[in-house]
């Protein structure tokens, strides 16, 4: 039996979606996996209960949130503590925070909640089983903590602008799973229906981490806070280096990502014509971009003049919406008209003509899980393999790799938190100790002895093992396109946030707040339905201020 694909236009090239500048200005879609989780939780209809809750009036103790999803239950055990203000600190070398986190595999019992409440607040240093699914801590937004509590115990209104500028009561300095310090690999959960996508079990530790810091705070100030203003708080992350070498070495991973996004935007390309009610949709999503926009507020002055300078674009390529969304292949003649933009504006442009087709496309994300790796094909002719060199790297070919500035970086894992880094090379000591996330200088090394060499590719391999990552990323890409990043890594002008932008993207975060061009903060489910207002389970995209 034979099933009929719908329609689509052909996908973008890879060797311009896979270039850094264009990663890093990626947006979440509906195709992002916070999204795919809230429509998970809501076609099951999931109910969460909260059968633990011993906190003081000062809001330390503990408690346990659980549902049940797919057929098995999972609780969120998660821990208030007392914490000096000079212990609270973003980065992942810290100790201590305002609160810790484990995903639970079941319902724990006093006697498991005993072993967490000790293990858990020491995150790293702790002791864990293959109950924990994931392990997470966060810190408080200090003023919105206190500035809300201070409120609601006096009765007095909140400020609504400090709520929409942070956005967050906490935020999360790392969100761990896969079998990270000792908790459940990844194979105990991943034919689970539910978690059986990639970081489901993170995603829902994050979405159940924001109703615990509601709880908090309605606990400490003694009153409900209103449910726009819950609605529009989400949980902050502060996310570095550590995310940015996931898209290198889990290359089959990415592909799966990109090819899915990229295939969604193929197919509403293709669509013929828009109906009233499609066009008044785009139009009016297009409206809370704008809105979106002005809320998006950072203090680095660089990337607010980029948000502005994409606010221009925006306003200028919307000014002609209704007309564009009246021709033939509406959505297709919008892509086009936005490549005269920034990138920013053309990838936002990506997100929001995927919006409204959720029946044409929401079925791809089954395809974003990970495929078994590609085995390396000996079998393969020269010729062939030096075609797909040329082909696929020609970018990297050109590269002197001997120069300062081409290979100014290096990447390394840090011994004390065993935390991917990135080090100068001519100013540094550890190059010595370089993670192989090189792919285009070790492809270019390859590709050199490649010309040169006239025998079967076993006999090159025999002659240059070395070369055997390098041929089997470049024959990957036969099947697998959207598999490498086409820039060159260790270079002097190479932004790793362009890659954390890529990856927070798919996981659904918005406002992007740049602290440098190693790490950033975002928000997380902000405008995320409550946990009883699953009905209304996707819709916020891109949220804004309700006033």
């Amino acid at each position: 039996m034979t099933i009929a694909l719908p329609p689509q236009e052909p996908l973008r090239p890879a060797s311009d979606v896979m270039r850094l500048a264009r990663m890093g200005a990626m947006f979440p879609t509906r195709l992002s996996f916070m999204r795919t989780l809230m429509r998970r939780l809501s076609s099951e209809q999931v109910e969460v209960t909260r059968p633990v809750w011993e906190m003081d009036a000062e809001g330390f103790g503990h408690g346990v949130y659980s549902l049940d999803l797919g057929g098995f239950t999972y609780s969120l055990v998660a821990f208030s503590n007392r914490l000096d203000p000079d212990q609270r600190t973003d980065r992942v070398i810290a100790e201590a925070w305002d609160s810790a986190f484990v995903l639970y595999d079941g319902v724990p019992d006093a006697g498991e909640i005993a072993r967490l409440k000790s293990n858990a607040p020491l995150q790293e240093a702790g002791r864990f089983s293959e109950k924990d699914l994931v392990l997470s801590r966060a810190n408080k937004s200090v003023r919105l903590f206190a500035h809300v509590v201070d409120a609601l115990r006096n009765g007095t209104e909140i400020d609504e602008e400090m709520v929409a500028r942070i956005g967050y009561l906490m935020r999360t300095t790392a969100v761990y799973g896969n079998g990270k310090f000792g908790i459940a690999d990844r194979d105990v959960i991943a034919a689970r229906p539910g978690l059986d996508g990639p970081f489901m079990a993170e995603m829902l530790t994050v979405w159940l981490i924001r109703g615990f810091t509601h709880d908090l705070v309605e606990h400490v100030g003694g009153a409900e806070l209103d449910r726009r203003l819950k609605r529009h708080i989400g949980v902050g992350n502060s996310t570095g280096l550590g995310m940015a070498p996931f898209l290198v070495s889990h290359p089959e991973l990415l592909n799966n990502w990109m090819m899915v996004r990229e295939t969604a935007l193929a197919r509403v390309r293709a669509l013929p014509r828009l109906d009233k009610a499609q066009t008044a949709r785009l139009i009016a999503l297009a409206d809370r971009v704008t809105r979106h926009l002005r809320e998006w507020i950072v203090p680095d002055p660089d990337h607010q003049a980029r948000i502005a300078e994409l606010q221009r674009d925006w306003d200028d390529l919307t000014s002609g919406l209704p007309e564009i969304l009246d021709q033939k292949k509406p959505l297709d003649q919008l892509v086009r008209v936005s490549e005269a933009f920034g990138l920013d504006c053309q990838e936002l442009v990506v997100s929001l003509v995927l919006e409204p087709f959720g029946d044409l496309i929401d079925g791809l994300t089954e395809c974003m899980g990970m495929a078994d790796p590609v085995p390396l094909d000996p079998r393969m002719d020269m010729s062939v393999l030096r075609d797909l060199v040329d082909q696929h790297f020609g970018w990297a070919l050109p590269i002197d790799f001997a120069t300062q500035k081409d290979s100014a970086q290096f990447w390394y894992v840090s011994e004390e938190k065993l935390e991917p880094r990135l080090g100068l090379r001519y100013e540094e000591p550890g190059g010595e100790l370089e993670s192989p996330l090189d792919i285009g200088r070790q492809v270019q090394a390859m590709s050199f002895d490649l010309n040169d060499y006239a025998g079967s590719l076993p006999d090159f391999l025999r002659a240059f093992p070395q070369h055997r990552a390098a041929i089997q990323r470049v024959q990957r890409l036969v099947t697998h396109p959207y598999a490498e990043i086409r820039d060159n890594l260790i270079c002097k002008t190479c932004k790793p946030i362009d890659m954390l932008r890529c990856k927070l993207s798919f996981f659904g975060a918005a406002k992007f707040d740049p602290k440098s061009d190693r790490w950033t903060r975002i928000t997380l489910a902000q405008g995320a339905p409550l946990r009883d207002e699953l009905e209304q389970a996707d819709d916020w995209w891109l949220p804004v201020f309700a006033k």
